[in-house]
């Protein structure tokens, strides 16, 4: 190591310093690297084979990648998705099957970003993971089921990480403040309790983010006594509030949580899911097209108001635009929530949409064909007499087969008890 290389790690971001060099100290994960666990037995013998790592952003996905650099007797190649090619997978290969063939030497190669990756960048890789070539680690922050190439994850094992709990973070800003080779130990730094909860509270999970926090506070805050005393005022200031991560996955999975949540009557959760999106910059009008939509798939006719709430809530939108209308949705979604719940509407929906696809459809009956043009009486087609006008009947209805003759007596909606459906019943029953 030269002179020039310890200044640039010693000059290193303090989250980069304190990367944990060992599986004993890193944070998180019990489910995949605890004791006695899979992964972990499978880097402890060197045994790994190809897999993904995917999970949020700072709950060690690349931390766990350096470790596996440190104790394999492997070579282990990084890769960015965003910055590599084809001319650059080929040239490391090349690279590994020399080391394979001169030295009998495995490679790992790590793909940061990996969901970034276009097909024909991942076709170039396939042969080398298949004849065991390289082991290949991705590492993505987004589902790879949804985001990558399914020939790619067809050959990995995924493990998805979890975001850190606040008293993992909080462990590793202490362990930080204490260290005096790689963290703030010969700094004397102190931070207060209080302190200490809020910055691994805004951190959620992310430890590369709390460690910025109490490295910027220390660096500008003056030495009382020989001590740099970390206040919540000082933590409040050095950490911005929470930023929202929204990547397509994650969004996804709080529209699911809205959807559901007013599916499930539960206004405060469904609030909740709502500002949540609008905070990551959701789109408001597909929440208003989702409320509309659950306003009939899960309501329908046991509240109609709860509809007509729903489509004011986009007119709303349409016309005062936001922040205002944030009010108008929130009544909507309310009205949703509250209302007795009823799928009938989207259970006959679905029925009579399966029925028609089906096909072999038989002739209207006469009785309901069109008679509204000249000539139809030399067609044969004279329903006049055939069709009953059912406004001219007692209470506006008569009995006469509207169903086509192959359908006579099915049914496709069934009217629950909730609400104002209750009351309704098919005429003639």
């Amino acid at each position: 190591m030269t002179l020039f290389s310890q200044n640039e790690k010693a000059n290193a971001p303090l989250a980069d310093r304190m990367r944990p060099r060992t599986l004993d100290e890193f944070y998180g994960q019990e489910h995949i690297v605890g004791k006695g666990k899979l992964l972990r037995r499978a880097i402890e013998a060197d045994r790994l084979t190809s897999c993904i790592f995917y999970g949020p952003p700072g709950c060690g996905k690349t931390t766990l990648a350096g470790i596996i650099a440190h104790q394999t007797h492997s070579a282990f190649i990084k890769m960015n998705a965003v910055t590599s090619g084809v001319s650059d997978v080929r040239e490391q290969l090349k690279q590994a099957a020399d080391r394979r063939d001169l030295y009998g030497q495995s490679t790992y190669l790590l793909l940061d970003e990996c969901h970034r990756w276009s097909k024909a960048q991942s076709d170039s890789i396939l042969p080398a993971m298949e004849e065991g070539l390289i082991r290949f680690i991705g590492s993505t922050t987004e589902n790879p089921m949804i985001a990558m190439t399914p020939a790619i994850v067809s050959r990995c094992r995924i493990f998805a990480f979890e975001p850190l709990t606040q008293a993992h973070v909080e462990s590793a800003v202490m362990r930080a403040v204490r260290d005096e080779e790689r963290g703030l130990g010969k700094m004397h730094v102190e931070i207060d309790e209080d302190a200490l909860r809020h910055i691994a509270r805004i951190a959620n999970g992310d430890v590369r983010t709390a460690l910025n926090a109490v490295e910027l506070a220390a660096l500008t805050t003056p030495t009382v006594g020989g001590v740099i005393r970390i206040t919540l005022p000082i933590a409040e200031e050095s950490i911005q509030k929470p930023i929202l991560r929204c990547d397509d996955t994650q969004f996804y999975d709080m529209l699911s949580a809205f959807c559901k949540s007013m599916r499930g009557s539960d206004s405060d959760a469904a609030l909740l899911w709502f500002s949540r999106l609008l905070y990551a910059g959701a789109d408001p009008r597909i929440l208003a097209r989702r409320i509309i939509a659950h306003a009939s798939e899960d309501v329908g006719l046991a509240n109609p108001i709860a509809m007509l709430q729903a489509v004011a809530a986009m007119q709303a939108l349409e016309s005062v635009g936001m922040p205002e209308a944030r009010l108008s949705l929130t009544q909507a979604i309310l009205a949703v929530c509250n209302s007795p719940k009823s799928n009938s509407v989207a259970a006959a929906m679905e029925a009579a949409r399966q029925d028609a696809e089906q096909g072999g459809f038989g002739p209207v009956p006469p009785h309901l064909r069109d008679s509204h043009y000249k000539g139809n009486e030399r067609l044969g087609v004279t329903t006049e007499t055939a069709y009953k006008y059912p406004h001219d009947y007692p209470g506006h209805w008569v009995p006469q087969q509207y169903m086509p003759d192959d359908h006579v007596g099915v049914r496709y909606y069934f009217p629950s008890d909730q609400g104002h459906e209750a009351k309704l019943k098919p005429r003639g029953e």
